[in-house]
């Protein structure tokens, strides 16, 4: 299914006077010019991840809450996440009761083009300015936003897997530009795509574990890494001349499928984007993600008046207590009204709105998920087993 939302950039309330659209379409077309051989350089080195943000320090509160075992819940606490609709979070459900919960990690990968990378954090601010946890955000080694779209996609798998095990609830995974096509690679690793064997990588220590199995924290059995799921995953602007990175062409005939190693996945595409080479009309059915198996996939078309490099800038977005609200309420891009979106700066408001209502969409079920699985730990032997056949965990 393909959500088109190009035909609504007439209802914008601020719309751009054509000489400004031409500037900004001749500096499009310089950054594209520029970083092209920045990303076909890039690709060819393996170079660590590029660590985000110009103020990184010591991070000790991320480093303690990746040792830490998931909080413990109170019943009155436990009973109010159990009752939220993950469709519908309203701002008061993430500030006074998603809030008291374990959260899934959240894991960014930037784009390939050099200090893009300030770019996603941007977006990271957005995240923790509508309410998440900034911890389950920035890399537990060191403090980074995001991570480097032409690290090792294995590595990063890894690195779910060990979040999974210590978590007790399964990561999240977001990709912008080359970043969106490292997020649908490691996508293909956990499906075992390149491999029957992923080692568990520790983010903590930034080393690979000896190992390539986990123990899963819902069912406490033993598993491999190959196989592991996430829980939701989302890519923008990926494709087109981003093959030119070596790091991805053994992405050619895989990028648009998506395999069972996600619960839900969202591509987003922008009409007339001329770096990963979509259509004026967004787009088409050759080039929207689809599953090949039970994965829930949906394909959105933003607006051409949105930028392939700018995209993830929408920090603005959360300082505004009108336009959270309104990001608040969105549900789907089919059924926004732009019409009473609140005056102000609204760039990237579409993309920022569908990602974060799949966000706490899926925060919420986690932290469902996380919360039956204790109970069912926690009941009579003969009750728990009844109940796990009941709920097919």
């Amino acid at each position: 299914m393909t959500i088109d939302t190009s035909g609504w950039r007439a209802q914008t309330l601020h719309r751009r006077e054509e000489a400004t659209r031409m500037r900004r379409r001749i500096f499009d077309r310089a950054v594209v010019l520029l970083g092209l051989p920045i990303v076909v350089l890039g690709g060819c080195a393996t170079a660590p991840s590029e660590r985000a943000s110009a103020d990184v320090t010591p991070f000790g509160l991320v480093q303690v809450a990746a040792r830490t075992e998931p909080r413990q819940l109170d019943a009155a606490p436990e009973t109010r996440i159990l009752a939220l609709d993950p469709d519908r979070i309203s701002e008061a459900d993430v500030r006074t009761t998603l809030a008291s919960a374990p959260a899934p990690r959240i894991v960014l990968v930037h784009g390939g083009v050099v200090g893009v990378y300030l770019l996603m954090e941007s977006f990271a601010k957005f995240l923790v300015g509508m309410g998440y946890p900034e911890a389950k955000i920035r890399d537990p080694h060191d403090g980074a936003y995001s991570q480097n779209p032409y690290g090792s996609s294995e590595r990063l798998a890894g690195e779910l897997a060990w979040y999974y095990e210590h978590d007790a609830m399964r990561p999240m995974l977001i990709g912008h530009s080359q970043g969106g096509m490292q997020t649908v690679k490691v996508l293909h690793e956990l499906a075992g795509s390149f491999g029957d064997r992923v080692a568990v990588w520790n983010p903590v220590t930034d080393r690979r574990e000896e190992r390539y199995t986990i123990v899963d924290p819902i069912t406490h059995v033993e598993k491999p890494v190959v196989g592991i799921s996430v829980a939701y995953a989302s890519v923008v602007g990926a494709g087109g001349v981003e093959f030119f990175a070596p790091s991805v062409w053994n992405m050619a005939g895989r990028l648009r499928i998506i395999p069972d190693s996600v619960d839900e996945f969202t591509g987003f595409a922008i009409a007339g984007d001329f770096v990963a080479l979509t259509a004026p009309g967004g787009a088409t059915s050759a080039d929207e993600y689809r599953p090949n198996g039970t994965a829930v996939v949906h394909n959105v078309n933003l607006p051409s008046s949105y930028n392939h490099v700018f995209v993830p800038n929408t920090q603005h977005l959360a300082d505004d207590s009108r336009m959270r609200d309104w990001i608040n309420r969105y549900e789907t891009a089919k059924a926004a009204d732009l019409s009473n979106l609140p005056e102000g700066q609204n760039d990237n408001v579409l993309w920022a709105a569908g990602v974060w209502h799949d966000i706490k969409k899926h925060w919420c079920l986690e932290a469902q998920r996380l919360i039956r699985a204790r109970q069912l730990d926690a009941a009579p032997a003969s009750q728990s087993a009844q109940l796990r056949e009941t709920t097919g965990d």
